[in-house]
């Protein structure tokens, strides 16, 4: 036994390996790439494409996940545009109704309501105290 193995890789060594090609296939590494091939699709039986096809796969699966990705994104910024904007509104109408209800508010405005409206209503002259 140990003989025969021996014998076996002596004389692997010794031949050159040898392509091992299934009958029946085609080998399609001698033709060249034409227009026609590729309409008929034997450009797809290429030895190279059949070696290579986990690493197509493998780009053409990165490629749609990096353009998916890129589309959430621009979603995703253009969101934040539109929300940017809003919140510059909010700022802006909130400041103006707090400039409205501070004019409404101050002394001058509310004595010449008061006296507007005829109440009995009169300004202090006696200044403000403290309780005690």
């Amino acid at each position: 036994m140990k003989e025969e193995m021996k014998q076996l890789k002596e004389t692997d060594a010794t031949t050159p390996p040898q392509e091992e090609k299934m009958e029946g296939t085609p080998t399609n590494s001698g033709k060249k790439l034409t227009l026609k091939n590729i309409f008929l699709g034997d450009f797809l039986i290429n030895d190279f494409l059949r070696r290579q096809a986990m690493l197509l796969l493998l780009i053409t699966i990165y490629t749609v996940i990096y353009i998916s990705n890129r589309y959430s994104v621009q979603k995703e910024m253009i969101e934040i545009d539109r929300l940017r904007k809003e919140l510059t509104d909010i700022k802006y109408d909130a400041l103006t109704r707090s400039s409205e209800l501070t004019e409404r508010t101050r002394q001058s405005r509310i004595e010449e309501y008061v006296s507007t409206e005829h109440s009995n209503l009169q300004t202090s002259t006696a200044p403000p105290y403290v309780i005690e």
